[in-house]
């Protein structure tokens, strides 16, 4: 989603600020832009990719030493040049069209007052040029400020309600710099021997240009000048550098080089055997240590008696499947939430609950401020699977575990969605542990098991030919619908949400025995009907839901284990899966579902890697 990048320093930062966008480009948008001191403001903007918005800054010789950039996902107002970042305050009495003021700004998240502030500005005179929430954000710096920029912002910030994080900068303070972070991610890099300094909302926008990050806490506002950085906190108290340390950052520069695969999602679906590998290594045995963080997991593992799942889209699928794992498995009660629901919702809270989180970039809004809320209700013991050590929610977990599935360039999620189901097993036989449940013999044949995925899902991934002949039919669709039970319930879910997002067809997932409750209506022969047949106790029933569809003329494609007896024939397609996989079967027969989404797009002609309206990181609400 939105990204920000800003820089003081002695040379022309245009380069620096351009190439941050370009690394920030997989979270997805729709409009970029950068803005400098260049005796006054000046700035490019763009509906198009940043590779656009370079050449019109070389056409145009934008240079300058102090800036900010941005690319935006729309909230306020239609993604089209006015509405794109940076912002520019226009103050009473100016011709905004042909005299900017002397704020600039760019702006992650979403301000809630913005139409009352909005109101009172105009009130006072000010013009606006958008319908974006951000321009209210410049407008009130500019009617605030005094001289000090640093102050004006302080004062801003207390009109604010929502979230946000902001890097302004002001035409009458030549390099200085101002980054403010609520809700939102913001990070501030120090650059060689402290003589340029730099924000971003990502560390991997300052890959190459320092390692050296200090990550702001909630509340906390910046004031960036050459040579110099202070902090203050959320009371706007002086923060003293032990308490914001500097650390050490090594982010991957998103310079990923697609080989022979022909979209970054392809690729990505490919990967999954190294990304699970990589996801185990160093797993020799299940031991609390593995989920330590800022606590003990040992410790707190004991003193839990029930699971609470918070996630949102490919994540809360994930978890999904883990509630099946956790219940039959661990014997451990679990309740799974869509994180965006769960606190505005009256709930009954237990202090003995385990709080797990799950999201990819580990800034997801919405499950962010659902662990938050849940921490609020006296729930502490708190663990993220999560793919960014770095990250908010690692850093506000308790417990932790870190998949490794590496960056993932495409916004439909396929190898951390594969990653954290490996991680939620594990952490599945980890309270099994705890609690007795597992005996020694389950653990060394669950953790045989999960060695073999690799090679198990490499011998999956040699299926694409026969699901790319199913693609070519449902190109021709315009409506699916996606059959599972019990584990694998969730697993089609994953699957019709994958459809949906990528090749644009309308697509719902069911479980198999409520196809008559309902559903059934709408089979008919221009209803496919994808069905996750794994070799398991719900087969038979399963088999009897495939029978409902053909008598009504539905069109079957199924995923069937070797096993299953399941034939082709007349209106009934079926893809054998090369081995039965027990508990962990998920993550096997997710991937042909992963690889007919993504065919069918390709069919289709769609944007694969960047559909149209999504983002990869989700960081507003």
């Amino acid at each position: 989603m939105c990204g920000i990048v800003g820089a003081v320093s002695t040379r022309n930062i245009v380069p620096i600020l351009v190439q941050g966008l370009a690394r920030l480009e997989y979270r997805g948008y729709d409009s970029c832009g950068v803005a400098v001191h260049a005796q006054g403001l000046t700035r490019a903007r763009s509906t198009s990719r940043v590779a656009e918005l370079s050449e019109q800054v070389m056409d145009s010789q934008l240079e300058g030493s102090t800036g900010i950039a941005h690319t935006r996902w729309a909230t306020h107002g239609a993604p089209v040049v006015h509405n794109a970042h940076p912002h520019f305050s226009h103050g009473p009495g100016l011709d905004a069209a042909s005299r900017p003021g002397r704020v600039a700004l760019v702006h992650n998240g979403i301000i809630e007052n913005h139409d009352e502030l909005r109101a009172m500005l105009q009130a006072k005179g000010y013009v606006f040029q958008s319908q974006t929430d951000t321009e209210v954000i410049a407008h009130l710096i500019d009617n605030l400020y005094d001289g000090d920029i640093f102050e004006a912002v302080k004062a801003a910030l207390g009109h604010l309600q929502g979230a946000y994080a902001i890097a302004v900068f002001c035409k009458d303070e030549p390099h200085r710099l101002i980054g403010a972070r609520a809700g939102s991610p913001l990070i501030l890099g120090v650059g060689k021997e402290g003589q340029e300094h730099f924000l971003a909302s990502d560390a991997m926008a300052l890959a190459g240009v320092t390692d050296q990050i200090v990550y702001l806490d909630e509340g906390d506002v910046v004031d960036i000048q050459l040579g110099k950085y202070w902090l203050v906190d959320k009371n706007y108290k002086p923060v003293a550098p032990a308490q914001r340390p500097v650390k050490t950052v090594v982010a991957h520069s998103g310079a990923a080089e697609l080989g022979p695969y022909r979209h970054y999602m392809q690729k990505e679906i490919f990967e999954q055997p190294r990304a699970i590998a990589d996801t185990l290594e160093g797993v020799s045995g299940i031991v609390p240590e593995l989920f330590d963080g800022n606590a003990s997991a040992a410790r707190v593992f004991k003193d839990i008696d029930s699971v609470l799942i918070l996630a949102c889209g490919t994540s809360y699928y994930s978890g999904c499947t883990a509630k099946y794992w956790l219940e039959s498995i661990a014997k451990i009660p679990t309740q799974v939430e869509v994180a965006s629901e769960y606190r505005y919702r009256d709930s009954v809270p237990n202090p003995r609950t385990l709080v797990v989180t799950i999201t990819q970039s580990g800034e997801t809004a919405d499950t962010l401020a659902a662990l938050r809320h849940a921490q609020s209700l006296g729930m502490t013991h708190t663990l993220t699977i999560c793919n960014v050590a770095t990250s908010a929610m690692v850093r506000e977990c308790e417990l932790s575990y870190i998949t490794r599935a590496g960056i993932e360039i495409g916004v439909a999620s396929t190898k951390a969605f594969t990653a954290q189901l490996a991680g939620l097993f594990l952490l599945t036989l980890a309270l099994a542990q705890a609690k007795g449940n597992l005996s020694d013999e389950e653990e060394a044949r669950h953790l045989k098991a999960m060695r073999h995925l690799p090679a198990a899902l490499q011998a999956v991934l040699a299926l694409e030919p026969q699901v790319i002949a199913w693609s070519e039919d449902f190109a021709k669709m315009e409506n699916a619908l996606f059959l599972g039970r019990g584990l694998h319930y969730p697993i089609a879910m994953e699957g019709a949400l994958k459809l949906k997002e990528i090749s644009y067809i309308h697509a719902e997932a069911y479980p198999a025995g409520e196809l008559k409750h309902g559903p059934l209506a709408l089979v008919t022969s221009a209803m496919p009907v994808v069905t996750v047949a794994p070799n398991d106790a719900l087969l038979e029933k399963l088999k009897s839901n495939m029978h409902e569809v053909r008598a009504r003329g539905g069109v079957l494609y199924v995923l069937a284990d070797a096993d299953t007896k399941i034939e082709s024939g007349e209106g009934l397609h079926v893809i054998r899966m090369p081995e039965h996989y027990g508990e962990l079967s998920p993550l096997l027969h997710v991937v042909p579902l992963q690889l007919l989404a993504y065919h069918t797009a390709c069919a289709k002609g769609t944007d694969v890697d960047k559909p149209r309206n999504l983002a990869k990181s989700v960081t507003v609400e």
